[in-house]
């Protein structure tokens, strides 16, 4: 019975293995799947490749539905695909998923960024956590809906390699004025806005209350 978890930039390892003491592997991409072991019960989809390389295929995460495996996705290419296989039994959690459930947001570019290949850290914002921000911001009145919006268009409208919380900023300097400016300043200085980071600890956090409810009763490791 093993849990396996493909993860990479929405979450240190070290820090995931203490909420979940999995098998964990990097980003997933096309071919993967194949190659887990054959007593996977448990698989978390939180990263995985996307745009420069195949990236999983539904086919894949089909067949191990079928054959009775549990599937959570959730955070990036797990919230993506949980969302299109949804009706197919893979499970999604987090609030990304819900976006992407709801139409709120489309397409891959909006959990897409670039990243360091040997170290895995985030060389690019997402526009999720950038919505996140904005989104915040709003709730606490720091700034309207309408400026939100025109912000996360120029985001939008950036190639997700270019997105970053200083490309935000300069755009916001056109949009708002210098009080408002400085008072998102402060947030993004003193407060993480990372939604990929929260969903990803609602994927493992999922994970191990079914591991923990199907291993009742039996004493064998993840």
């Amino acid at each position: 019975m093993s849990v396996h978890v493909f993860m990479g930039m929405s979450l240190p390892q070290e820090e995931a293995m203490k909420v979940l003491p999995a098998i964990y592997h990097p980003p997933i991409r096309r071919g993967d799947i194949p190659q887990l072991p054959e007593d996977v019960t448990l698989v978390g989809i939180i990263d995985g490749v996307f745009l420069s390389e195949s990236s999983v295929g539904h086919r894949e995460i089909l067949t191990l539905i079928k054959k009775g495996i549990t599937v959570v996705g959730g955070g990036s290419m797990g919230a993506l695909r949980a969302m299109e296989l949804e009706d197919a039994g893979m499970i999604g959690v987090g609030r990304i998923f819900k976006m992407y459930r709801d139409g709120v947001i489309e397409g891959d570019d909006e959990v897409a960024l670039v990243f360091d290949p040997d170290d895995l850290t985030a060389l690019s914002e997402p526009l999720v956590n950038m919505r996140h921000f904005l989104a915040e911001a709003v709730r606490r009145g720091v700034i309207g809906q309408e400026e939100a919006d025109m912000i996360i268009a120029e985001m939008k409208s950036l190639y997700y390699p270019r997105r970053s919380y200083h490309e935000l900023l300069k755009s916001a300097s056109k949009i708002v004025d210098e009080v408002t400016l400085l008072a998102l300043k402060k947030m993004l200085d003193s407060e993480s806005f990372d939604l990929k980071r929260m969903d990803a600890l609602e994927v493992l956090n999922t994970l191990k209350r079914l591991h923990h409810s199907s291993g009742k009763g039996r004493k064998k490791p993840i």
